[in-house]
């Protein structure tokens, strides 16, 4: 058996104190951590963080830890019992690692508990202690892995059937807001951490709609017996990570309700669909996986091209199922569609990259983005989510709405994820070809070019219209009628002490050819200086007509031309054209 025992042992100092303790060891135990950990696609190296390890014997006797590399440690010696000791830095405000301060503690897992190699498959117990810093004895706990004592919601202990489960169950600990509802006779809990006006119950019943729509979809029941949403509250903040029983969340307080009757605005929106998506994961990726994720190799580079599936697919339902549960209506569904759509339309980098390339090099292309992303990648998540409406829209046509895309989750559930099956690289284009009664590499064809999906055709056999326009600026996402400006840039910027910050630029625009580089100080324009208002202005200009610029880069002066051409349509609108066609497709 492996016991641990953490506690925030110095949150000013945010850090976490562990012991590990292994019964009957090898006579040579090797411990290793994670270098990644499911759900987030980039070697994170979580061993950096691990400060003093120490490993003693029978009788506290010390013993000698000998590095194997980065992450991997081995001791040799004859004791018939082993106990490691070290602390975890834990500053990183995120839902990947471990952060510890002085209004709340959150970890996963994979930052904090060493595995013992040989031991993987039997059962860890964890005691997670309470803080002793006095002003802190108000602090509870949250986690959806097995209590075995302690009240709920406070410190105590806990149980988990091997690793993988162990670390698959984050834990979030503090002064934090609680509130439960069932869906299909499950209960599940949300947990807000952070400052903020949330209204429980309205949150509670809108979670329920969506939680409840999802396990019909699959058919019950579900696949855990309790759900933990926690959330950390910022000023400013999204993110999201699946785990089993649980999602860790980020988001900012504006996106939170404050009434039971205000109306579903686009902040509240993007949280519901946030928590729609991570929801979703329980099903497809949790548990319908890629046979290389059984189990995973979290010591290095696990590569796929399935990432479309498992984030696309999830990334087309998470919005329609806000819609699906009565929580948004059609225009809206379509608004938050057309989102989608703009992401994809805007990066020049889907004419670079497929999306199996993308879903194969998320390691590196997709997590670690820079400031040339958008000329060079495209995102598994959002041109996924297009070629997932693709599939649905095309099955629903050719079969006249006999199978849609639920009919492939269903498949891919019942003979893969409860047969303990992972899917292989051609599996989805097989199922898809059975339900259609054809070969489908002209559908799948998609996956390995960089051609735009033909979407706009198969949308208006459903009634809606989709239509291309020129941006309105930063804040236009997509959607609606507005009219765009005429006349492009083609960087976006940022404010600075002295005028504007380039942060990306894109590939042919004007910005790009009159010399615009991510990192540059534009400062002056036609000899005026530059405000935040500077795109509005430049609508005031005739096309063809040019404009000196002038920017610092570092601490060098630099000049150039730019050329006021013509804004690209590059922003997308979906509207509605006949509303009983539209039925085929979302009527509920």
């Amino acid at each position: 058996m492996i016991h641990y025992h953490i506690i925030p042992v110095d949150p000013k100092a945010h850090l976490f104190a562990v012991t590990m303790t292994v019964q009957t060891p090898h006579p040579k135990q090797v411990f290793s951590l994670p270098a990644w950990l499911p759900g987030s696609y980039m070697v994170r190296d979580f061993a950096k963080n691990i400060i003093d390890l120490k490993a003693t014997g029978d009788n506290d006797e010390p013993l000698t830890l000998t590095q194997l590399d980065k992450q991997t440690w081995s001791v040799e010696h004859q004791s018939t019992q082993l106990t490691l000791t070290y602390q975890v830095y834990a500053w990183d405000l995120s839902v990947r690692t471990a952060h510890l301060d002085m209004p709340h503690g959150f970890f996963n897992g994979s930052s904090v508990f060493l595995a013992a190699h040989g031991y993987e498959a039997g059962l860890h117990t964890v005691t997670m202690a309470a803080p002793t810093e006095p002003s802190l004895n108000v602090w509870r706990l949250a986690t959806s892995m097995t209590r075995q004592s302690g009240d709920e919601f406070a410190f105590g202990e806990f149980c988990a059937q091997s690793y993988d489960e162990l670390i698959d169950h984050p834990v979030e600990m503090g002064l934090f807001t609680q509130a439960s509802f069932e869906a299909c006779g499950v209960r599940h809990d949300i947990v807000l951490n952070g400052r903020h006006r949330a209204h429980m119950p309205r949150l509670c019943q809108d979670l329920k709609a969506i939680c409840e729509y999802q396990i019909k979809l699959f058919g019950t029941p579900a696949p855990f017996e309790r759900y933990l949403f926690m959330t950390t509250v910022l000023d400013n903040g999204f993110g999201g990570l699946e785990h089993r029983a649980s999602t860790a969340l980020m988001c900012s307080r504006k996106d939170l309700p404050l009434s039971m009757d205000a109306p579903i605005n686009n902040d509240y929106r993007t949280y519901l669909s946030l928590c729609s998506h991570e929801y979703f994961h329980s099903w497809n990726v949790k548990r319908i996986k890629p046979e290389c994720f059984l189990p995973y190799q979290l010591e290095a580079e696990t590569y796929t091209p399935q990432l479309w599936a498992y984030e696309g697919i999830t990334s087309y339902y998470d919005d329609f199922l806000t819609y699906r549960a009565g929580l948004v209506d059609e225009q809206s569904y379509l608004d938050m569609l057309s989102e989608t759509f703009t992401r994809v339309y805007r990066s020049q980098g889907r004419f670079k990259q497929s999306i199996k390339d993308s879903s194969f090099n998320a390691w590196t292309k997709f997590y670690k983005q820079d400031e040339n992303a958008q000329n060079a990648i495209i995102s598994y998540y959002t041109k996924g989510a297009l070629f997932a409406l693709y599939l649905d829209l095309t099955l629903r046509i050719e079969t006249q709405g006999k199978y849609n895309l639920d009919d492939v989750m269903s498949i891919l559930w019942q003979e893969y994820a409860l047969q303990n099956r992972g899917t292989t690289d051609e599996c989805h284009q097989r199922i898809v070809e059975r339900l259609l009664g054809r070969d489908c590499q002209d559908l799948f064809a998609y996956l390995d070019n960089t051609d735009d999906i033909p979407l706009a055709p198969l949308l208006a056999e459903f009634g809606v219209e989709l239509t291309l326009r020129s941006s309105q600026g930063a804040q236009d996402v997509g959607g609606g009628t507005a009219k765009g400006y005429e006349i492009a840039f083609g960087a976006k910027t940022q404010a600075a002490p002295m005028g504007l910050k380039v942060t990306t630029v894109a590939q042919g625009s004007p910005a790009h050819l009159a010399g615009l580089s991510a990192g540059d100080i534009l400062i002056a324009a036609d000899n005026l200086q530059v405000t935040g208002q500077f795109e509005a202005q430049l609508q005031h200009y005739p096309l063809g007509e040019r404009l000196s610029l002038h920017w610092f880069r570092r601490d060098e002066l630099m000049t150039g031309e730019l050329i006021i051409a013509e804004a690209p349509k590059d922003t997308v609108a979906l509207s509605i054209t006949d509303k009983d066609k539209l039925q085929a497709w979302l009527g509920r």
